[in-house]
């Protein structure tokens, strides 16, 4: 018998608490070990997720991405960037290039071909903004690390999308076999990003006036439910970024609406199932045996991919005068790569066929590795930079021992108070009972 698929989204559940067990155990993030059972019940090991019904999930990860975005937007309160100003930006922009720049520039000196380096050091510039936000509300970071990674992450996949488009409209020119127009390669990034930020604040606009009509917190709940599955599908027919369009739709909500902290609590306490689906469905997707073909070209994408961009944080933090701790440790936060990367790689390859194959290879060779190490390095930066402490990874225990005390301690409360009455009864019975024998 064939199981449904209400039935895996159980399995995928289940996998997934178990495997936050685990890691708790080990001090791993949450995100590790999801990834990790996901990659184990996955079509390339267990083979309890099929191929065929990963890709009949992309619902989960469309609408998972799309919180995650929405998320990601509410950082960009118009008082919270006066406060840390220019420098989510100038980071934003210099880690993307940093990457960009020591990928290319390696692999121009090892000798490969202009158009092949062009498109790896492009597509080295996205981030994963998914595992960084986990890890962030996983141990409740607070510190000023983590106040300028959530908008440099948000910033990271426009920079990423602008400076893919800008290197493949040149590598289209020095290639003699490039199957895009220049137009096409330079327009379409545009309209991905302006259509996407248009969009998100135009819903974002529409989203403030909604929720002062519907007060109820169930409405509240369906308008910004409705909200993030209206901005993924549309943007996803007419070409625009999902991603950005989120973000927006949140960044002007955020800012233009009294009503926000009654919006964003509802939606924390229901997406983390969708999250751990998302984690678990992204690991069984992963492919160890590509690791075995990727050789110098990956050595150098992944390796340099992280020095660029560890160098270009450092860089935009000097610059903009940010605090020494976000100079040492951002770029390292910076690690993860995911569902972007992909994306990009796919657009390369259909730009530049004959390196088709190649960069897709050593680009999900990369993202194998950064989506299982990534969270690791994320969680240590951020411990490092004493913004994630014993404290607060045992801070979940603590809370529940407290709550379980607390309930105990009402608990003999309610029991004495019971036997005070009952005793209290017990008395006036008797005393009534003495003054009729009299």
């Amino acid at each position: 018998m064939e199981l449904n698929t209400f039935t895996y989204f159980a399995l995928m559940l289940f996998a997934a608490l178990i495997a936050g067990k685990i890691v708790k155990k080990l001090k791993l993030p949450n995100v590790t070990g999801y990834l990790v059972i996901g990659l184990l019940i996955g079509p390339n090991c267990l083979r309890i997720l099929t191929t065929e019904l990963l890709d009949k999930m992309s619902i989960v990860t469309d609408f998972a991405l799309g919180c995650i975005a929405f998320s990601i937007g509410a950082e960009f309160k118009i008082s919270f960037l006066k406060k840390v100003g220019k420098a989510p930006i100038v980071i934003g922009v210099l880690e993307g290039l940093g990457a960009v720049t020591v990928v290319d520039g390696i692999l121009l000196a090892l000798g490969y071909d202009v158009t092949f380096a062009l498109a790896m050091g492009a597509i080295a510039s996205a981030t994963a903004a998914a595992s960084t936000l986990m890890i962030v509300k996983q141990y409740k970071s607070k510190g000023p690390v983590t106040n300028t990674l959530l908008p440099v992450v948000a910033l990271d996949d426009a920079v990423a999308l602008m400076a893919f488009g800008i290197s493949m409209a040149i590598a289209n020119v020095i290639s003699s076999h490039g199957n895009a127009s220049i137009g096409k390669l330079l327009v379409d990034p545009c309209i991905e990003i302006i259509g996407g930020l248009a969009f998100g604040a135009l819903l974002g606009f529409i989203m403030v006036y909604a929720v002062k009509f519907y007060t109820g917190r169930g409405n509240r709940l369906a308008i910004t439910i409705m909200m993030i599955c209206l901005c993924v599908g549309i943007s996803n027919m007419v070409g625009f970024s999902s991603l950005l369009a989120c973000m927006m739709l949140s960044m002007v909500f955020v800012n233009f609406s009294k009503f926000r902290e009654k919006i964003y609590e509802p939606l924390d306490r229901i997406v983390p199932p969708v999250y751990m689906m998302f984690f678990i469905i992204s690991g069984a997707s992963l492919d160890l045996n590509v690791l075995k073909s990727v050789g110098i070209v990956g050595v150098v994408y992944v390796v340099g991919r992280v020095v660029g961009k560890v160098l270009g944080a450092a860089l935009g933090a000097k610059i903009s005068k940010a605090p020494k701790v976000v100079s040492k440790y951002l770029g390292f936060t910076l690690v993860p790569q995911e569902g972007v990367a992909i994306g990009l790689a796919t657009s390369a390859a259909a730009a530049f066929p004959e390196y088709g194959s190649k960069i897709r290879t050593v680009v999900l060779c990369g993202v194998v590795i950064y989506e299982l190490v990534g969270p690791v390095i994320t969680k240590t930066a951020l411990m490092k930079a004493g913004e994630i402490t014993e404290e607060s990874t045992n801070k979940n225990k603590t809370a529940k021992k407290a709550v379980e005390t607390k309930t105990a301690t009402k608990t003999e409360k309610t029991d004495s108070e019971t036997k005070t009455a009952t005793r209290t009864v017990k008395t006036d019975s008797e005393t009534k009972t003495a003054t009729k024998t009299q």
